[in-house]
């Protein structure tokens, strides 16, 4: 006869072996799972972070579509100090790094960036006579001739003498810009030589002549919008400023429109046609994004630079010439 535990062990061996098959077919079914990409719900942090898609990165010079703020009188708001990031003010076309004029006693201090240019297509279409005077241009930027006729401009880039940067060249120096907008004018102030451009907004206002009444170094400007867009058509330019430091220089016949769209609270998109008959075979194009400086007490600082270059420009005639 069995005793009593030998008949406790044969009732329960039957529940244990059915435990033990219950056990074995969730382990088959959960690994058979993961095997299909079936994996376990998330907790906790892991949850908040995969349970949503991963964000898309921006493609440069793609935005998505943006509805600006407004002024009081219903315009796109353009109100702010912006600032370009590219090294078009050394050359508008691709360029190289190079060696600066005094890289024998300046070191690194004296080297230009190299960079991409901001001109479309690459080229800027110069007549060919034109484009010798370009070339003349370069090999003679840093060459100061002071006379008493306007032949004290024929060499020396004018921004090495400290002279107003023009239209475009103002928008992408190394220096930033603040726009102060207003219902029938808008004035731009630039950090670099303490230059000013006021664009005259009222297209039928009496007051202000359609064209210049005399030439000037940053031209004469009207503005209006179209849809989103601040366009501003400048005429009355002196032919002395250049495009940059390669010699890249226009006549008294240039024509900028320039495009002003916002295509974020932190990004305008900028475009300039350059139109010049007299140097250019066609108007040609030249395109680059403007930042919203954005730190906490940005405000422009004085940068007057004549007193840097009075020694450079004058030295000759100083009562006590440097040695």
């Amino acid at each position: 006869m069995r005793t009593i535990r030998e008949m406790q062990v044969a009732l329960l061996a039957p529940a244990a072996a059915l435990f033990l098959l219950i056990v074995l077919l969730l382990s088959v079914t959960s690994v058979a799972g993961q095997t299909l990409g079936q994996t376990p719900a998330p907790t906790g942090a892991n949850a908040a972070t995969t349970s949503a898609p991963a964000a898309k990165l921006p493609t440069p010079g793609q935005f998505p579509p943006y509805k600006p703020p407004r002024t009081a009188d219903g315009k796109p708001d353009f109100n702010g100090i912006w600032q370009a990031f590219v090294s078009a003010d050394i050359d508008v076309q691709d360029h190289d790094a190079q060696a600066g004029p005094h890289s024998d006693t300046m070191g690194a201090y004296d080297q230009w960036p190299g960079g991409q240019g901001i001109v479309e297509g690459g080229e800027i279409p110069y007549k060919p006579e034109a484009l010798a005077k370009k070339r003349e241009n370069a090999e003679k930027r840093m060459v100061v001739n002071v006379t008493s006729d306007d032949h004290r401009h024929d060499t020396g880039d004018p921004e090495l003498k400290c002279y107003m940067p023009g239209v475009p060249r103002a928008n992408y120096m190394p220096f930033p810009f603040q726009i102060i907008q207003g219902p029938d004018r808008i004035l731009m102030a630039y950090e670099y030589a303490r230059s000013l451009r006021t664009i005259y907004m009222e297209a039928n206002e009496k007051a202000i002549p359609q064209k210049s009444p005399a030439d000037t170094w940053m031209g004469w400007s009207h503005g209006h919008f179209e849809g989103d867009t601040l366009v501003v058509d400048s005429t009355g330019f002196v032919p002395y400023t250049w495009f940059d430091r390669a010699g890249d220089y226009h006549s008294d016949a240039l024509h900028v429109v320039e495009r002003y769209t916002q295509v974020s609270p932190y990004h305008i998109m900028y475009e300039a046609t350059i139109e010049d008959p007299n140097v250019f075979t066609r108007p040609w194009k030249m395109s680059f994004p403007l930042y919203r400086r954005m730190e906490k007490n940005i405000q422009l600082v004085d940068f007057n630079c004549t007193e840097f270059v009075l020694d450079l420009v004058y030295g000759q005639y100083s009562k006590y010439p440097k040695k």
